[in-house]
């Protein structure tokens, strides 16, 4: 089990504070209903939808279930490459940053999953995923020397998301800023064999 303490407890932590949330905003709240936390630039507002991470949609019944399926084919490949990582003793912040990654995207697919069928809405693998946290901390119009959208709304950060979403940004954003440390160990043998070829 050494190695495996630290991830198991950043997962089994992730997932409970996720599907809490996610069962609390469910159960309190209608869809479409907010309130504000932080003025105007936190707000817990109600929302659901049928595809990918931020609100993006995976349009059809098809769809949505190839998604689902898709998501647990993903997850399985995470699980898999997390466990490697321990076994080989890879970097511990990359252990862990891949952790946040296979939690969130586990709690998410227990939306997909199972909350159709839990709260009598859809089958399984038909479940709409929880969405919540919005914060618009930005907000103004684009100019109208601005291609495209010139004179439109203007709203940063305009997606609605979870705390599984959060996980898994958080997780990637990591890694991508620390990946020279994190696989440093990686180039260090071939750096040394590249050294001993040149000596002879």
């Amino acid at each position: 089990m050494k190695g495996y303490t630290k991830p198991l407890i950043a997962i089994i932590t992730i997932l409970i504070l996720d599907q809490v949330f996610k069962t609390w905003v469910k159960t309190n709240m209608y869809l479409g209903q907010e309130f504000n936390v932080l003025g105007n630039w936190f707000i817990i507002h109600f929302t659901e939808n049928n595809g990918m991470a931020f609100g993006m949609e995976f349009g059809g019944e098809w769809g949505k279930l190839a998604l689902s399926v898709f998501r647990i084919i993903a997850v399985g490949g995470i699980g898999y490459g997390l466990i490697h990582l321990i076994k080989n003793k890879y970097n511990r912040g990359l252990i862990l940053n891949v952790a946040f990654i296979f939690a969130g995207a586990l709690g998410n697919i227990i939306d997909s999953v199972a909350y159709g069928l839990i709260y009598g809405y859809e089958k399984l693998f038909h479940g709409r995923v929880v969405d919540m946290l919005y914060f618009p901390l930005i907000e103004g119009h684009y100019p109208a020397w601005f291609p495209l959208w010139a004179g439109e709304e203007f709203i940063f950060f305009r997606p609605v998301f979870n705390l599984a979403d959060a996980s898994i940004s958080i997780g990637v954003l990591f890694i991508l800023l620390y990946q020279k440390r994190y696989f440093k160990e990686e180039v260090k043998p071939e750096a040394s064999l590249n050294s001993e070829i040149v000596e002879e």
